[in-house]
């Protein structure tokens, strides 16, 4: 074996607390596959609150004034807004990956490219839903 490969420091088994806090420099794809997983698991534990409100606004017109209001809150519309971005980029990311299963997009800097894609249609679509939802038009 060659002494450049003996000496040179490797990472070994690629944890994610070492991509945050250690010396390892992920990639933009690396970094939009890592939010591809928190936004389906931030949509996998909202999906009952979601379905909860969605009952609870079907049942009368009393429960749908009540959440009327409950939604007016800017708390509830910063939940709200983070439940789209999580839709919105977890479906920009998906369409990404079919894309790759279909071997478009694999080398280094399509790569780059499709991430830079992603976190721009999902974060432009989720302003525009942030600018609705707080009524600028």
């Amino acid at each position: 074996m060659s002494e450049v490969v003996k000496n040179k420091k490797r990472f070994g088994v690629m944890r994610l607390s070492d991509a945050v806090f250690g010396g390892y420099r992920l990639p933009l794809a690396g970094f939009v596959s890592i939010l591809h997983r928190i936004s389906g698991m931030l949509m996998c534990l909202l999906l009952p609150f979601a379905l909860y409100l969605l009952d609870q606004s079907l049942r009368s017109e009393v429960s749908f004034a009540m959440l009327h209001m409950f939604f007016a809150s800017i708390p509830v519309k910063l939940v709200v807004l983070a439940l789209v971005w999580a839709y919105l980029h977890h479906f920009s990311a998906g369409v990404r990956h079919l894309l790759m299963d279909f071997h478009l997009g694999l080398d280094k800097d399509s790569g780059r490219q499709s991430a830079v894609a992603v976190l721009f249609v999902s974060l432009s679509l989720t302003a525009l839903v942030a600018l609705k939802l707080f009524g600028v038009f």
